[in-house]
């Protein structure tokens, strides 16, 4: 999978994904298209990579907490909320991109070329489903 741009003949640029593809025809063109992958791993993140956390003031008296998540709870309930944002794992997890479409076969090469990004490092594996119909 790789980047590029295509042009229309009126000069509007369209950015695409090269994607190799085995058992391609003709009628793929122009077809509407759903890209299921798994996204990049980022390793071990802290909150402000992971969920955009602004962090904590660059002077009066900060000391080490500047990338800090700040408070986690409250006294009541005396416990951390499930589904509180913090540090941990980001990426690597299955990603659905509608809205896609076919914009060129190039059959003699095996390759298809998808109107934006789509999940993943390059030579990973995804699967593209046709929309009927469209």
């Amino acid at each position: 999978m790789n980047m590029t741009q295509i042009f229309s003949d009126d000069g509007a640029v369209t950015p695409v994904t090269v994607i190799h593809c085995e058992n391609l025809t003709e009628d793929m063109e122009n077809r509407d298209v759903v890209v299921v992958g798994t996204s990049k791993g980022k390793g071990f993140t802290g909150v402000m990579k992971k969920w955009g956390f602004h962090g904590g003031p660059a002077t009066r008296g900060q000391g080490i907490t500047a990338r800090a998540p700040g408070s986690i709870g409250s006294q009541t309930p005396g416990r951390v909320l499930k589904g509180k944002k913090m540090a941990g794992r980001a990426g690597n997890s299955r990603v659905t991109i509608k809205g896609l479409k076919v914009m060129k076969v190039l059959p003699n090469e095996n390759q298809i070329m998808v109107s934006g990004p789509v999940p993943g490092a390059r030579n990973s594996k995804i699967e593209i489903v046709f929309i009927e119909g469209k």
